[in-house]
């Protein structure tokens, strides 16, 4: 009677585990998953570089690029282009919200095409732009670093841009904007009407090319003034 009821009983589980087997074969095999595949994870943005701090104290050479002579210097062009804040996608997760915003052009980035922006005297830098409000704009210019800079001989010495913006400015160097939390980073915002001092080479080489690009921005944001955007000041300034 034991012997019996073992058989029905092995009998019945293979048949119950039958399905199971063919659902099994039937099923294509899977191919490990890739980085196109769906669900795979997103690709690590690049972390910011670590800011700098300038040196302090009198510089040992400057130059001032608010003026025709001294753009002349590096063979640079300051152009312009107003940014624009625009609607784009939300984050992923982002639950009732359904919209993000975004600040177009990409002025920072150092593969975007200015060569159609309008470009400006060195001067113009504090000329009034935009009609108040939460306004922004890029000014942008491309520096090649002379080996002499009048009797001043520019090679291994630390250059920093000063320059201070009515009323905020972020300052990206070569598409690169450092900063780190929690500590001072000078490319960000540095307060109101407060000059940003960024290293834009640590032991300049003769010939070196140095991309800038500053967002003035009006403020304060939440007030959003009346007030128009300008440059007070803007020079390279180099030290030993």
């Amino acid at each position: 009677m034991r012997i019996t009821t073992l058989i029905v009983q092995l009998i019945v589980g293979s048949f119950l585990a039958l399905p199971l087997t063919l659902s099994a074969q039937a099923q294509p095999a899977q191919a490990p998953a890739g980085p196109s595949q769906a669900g795979a994870a997103p690709a690590a943005a690049t972390p910011a570089p670590p800011p700098r701090v300038a040196p302090t104290g009198p510089p040992a050479h400057a130059v001032d690029v608010m003026t025709a002579e001294g753009v002349a210097v590096f063979g640079g062009q300051w152009r312009t282009m107003d940014a624009k804040i625009v609607e784009a996608p939300p984050r992923p997760n982002a639950g009732p919200w359904k919209v993000s915003y975004d600040l177009q052009p990409k002025g920072g980035d150092a593969s975007v095409d200015d060569s159609s922006w309008p470009m400006i005297d060195a001067k113009a830098l504090n000329e009034r732009r935009g009609g108040g409000g939460v306004f922004m704009t890029w000014y942008r210019i491309n520096l090649t670093i002379p080996q002499r800079v009048g009797d001043f001989g520019t090679a291994g010495a630390v250059a920093v841009l000063h320059i201070t913006v009515d009323d905020y400015a972020e300052v990206w160097v070569n598409g690169q904007l450092p900063r780190a939390v929690g500590k001072p980073s000078p490319s960000t915002i540095a307060g109101f009407n407060m000059p940003n001092r960024v290293v834009l080479s640590e032991a300049v080489k003769p010939g070196e090319k140095i991309q800038i690009a500053v967002l003035g921005i009006n403020g304060p944001i939440s007030m959003a003034p009346l007030n128009p955007v300008f440059v007070r000041e803007a020079r390279v300034e180099f030290f030993r």
